[in-house]
């Protein structure tokens, strides 16, 4: 079967022990559930958390934040930035697929960059234990990169080569993640995409050039104005309904039948 294994994802992490220089999602997981629901006092679980920072905004909101991932160097980047950035979270080792929590715990759940890395049976099976562990009325946010984009030549060329550091990925469109959560008893309230930043372009010379030594900063240092200016067409982007087409990142947030059962 092609997936990602745990054995990838130990030796990811294994080189990423300085957090600082792993891009991060900025506010992305925040913002988009927001949108949707007041965080405060809701009991969340971030499955494949990472670094774990896509939940610290989520913290300050007054969640109650559970972190869950399968890798032992995960989590203890995860545990020395929690504590670095004085955030309260509960870090669990465990299995996506064989969750460690009673029915219907959560108000939310959400992943990022975790569903693409299974094939559809698989995938069908997580997204069944998201909606296990959440609450009648509870949302779900799952964020995965969009299919019609370069990075998706680029990486499956790598994925030919066995190149890719994941070991295998694929993509969604926009209305395939939205008919893939409706299938599996959630109703839309929410989507979004969002454009790469910094450019795939810059990410790509940054790792050429640290490849013969040569270290550019992990963001492109700018000129106020232009910087001022790229920041607020990104912004603006967010309302654009051909940004779910072009982007690099997808997410749709759904919510579980308030008259379902588990």
């Amino acid at each position: 079967m092609r997936r990602s294994t745990k054995i990838h994802w130990e030796r990811f992490w294994g080189t990423k022990k300085n957090v600082d220089d792993v891009y991060s999602n900025a506010d992305r997981i925040l913002r988009n559930l927001l949108g949707v629901v007041d965080l405060q006092g809701k009991r969340v679980l971030e499955v494949g958390a990472g670094t774990g920072r896509d939940s610290f905004g989520l913290v300050r909101h007054g969640a109650e934040v559970f972190q869950l991932d399968y890798s032992a160097a995960s989590l203890s980047i995860l545990q020395a930035l929690a504590k670095r950035e004085a955030i309260k979270v509960h870090l669990i080792q465990g299995d996506a697929f064989l969750l460690p929590f009673p029915n219907e715990i959560f108000d939310v759940v959400f992943h990022q960059g975790l569903v693409e890395h299974f094939e559809k049976a698989a995938a069908e099976k997580l997204l069944e234990e998201n909606r296990r562990v959440l609450k009648k009325g509870g949302f779900l946010l799952v964020d995965v990169p969009q299919r019609y984009h370069l990075y998706t030549i680029l990486k499956h060329i790598l994925i030919f080569f066995d190149a890719w550091f994941a070991g295998w990925e694929r993509e969604f469109s926009i209305g395939g993640l939205q008919r893939l959560l409706r299938a599996h008893g959630f109703r839309i309230v929410h989507s979004y995409g969002e454009w790469m930043y910094p450019s795939l372009f810059y990410r790509i010379v940054r790792e050429l050039l640290k490849s013969i030594g040569v270290k550019l900063p992990l963001y492109p240092r700018l000129i106020r104005p232009l910087s001022e200016l790229r920041r607020a067409i990104r912004e603006r982007s967010w309302r654009w309904k051909i940004t779910k087409y072009t982007a690099i990142s997808i997410g749709v947030v759904g919510q579980k039948d308030s008259a379902a059962g588990v």
